[in-house]
């Protein structure tokens, strides 16, 4: 069953803040095998002209993906997890992510489309900092394979 094409616009309230820590960036840089001394050392990204140690750019997408979880979940889109597969990721780039960030996510349904009988599912996540400061958009595609027939 297709997707309520109604839902494209509707937006989901802010998720509770999430604080970035050092130790969460350290094992997400190692996990990914990037060495910037910028995502360990605060000299170092102090010298990139950070107040403390930022995050890779993938980094926001553990945030982000969580948020997107309501939208999945809303029982009255009828979304049918367990035949999603993720699509596509892309982030746009106010700041990086910085130590101590307390950040909220609010999910946005761009877009639904019913493609050989896949429904596509895109969620634009706004971030936010503890300010009201923007610091990064992801976008994020989800594509619900079709119901087998048989």
């Amino acid at each position: 069953m297709a997707l309520d094409q109604s839902f494209v616009g509707r937006t989901y309230p802010p998720t509770a803040p999430y604080e970035v820590g050092r130790e969460k960036i350290r094992e997400f840089a190692e996990a990914i095998g990037d060495a910037n001394p910028a995502y360990t050392d605060p000299e170092a990204a102090g010298r990139l002209g950070h107040a403390d140690v930022i995050a890779p750019p993938t980094f926001v997408f553990a945030i982000t993906f969580k948020a997107a979880g309501e939208v999945v979940e809303d029982p009255q889109l009828g979304l049918d997890y367990s035949r999603v597969v993720h699509g596509d990721q892309k982030f746009a780039y106010t700041r990086p992510v910085r130590a101590g960030d307390r950040l909220s996510v609010t999910s946005t349904i761009e877009a639904i489309k019913s493609l050989a009988g896949n429904d596509i599912l895109d969620i634009r996540g706004e971030v936010h900092d503890e300010a009201g400061e923007h610091v990064v958009t992801a976008w994020t595609k989800l594509v619900a394979r079709a119901a087998e027939e048989g």
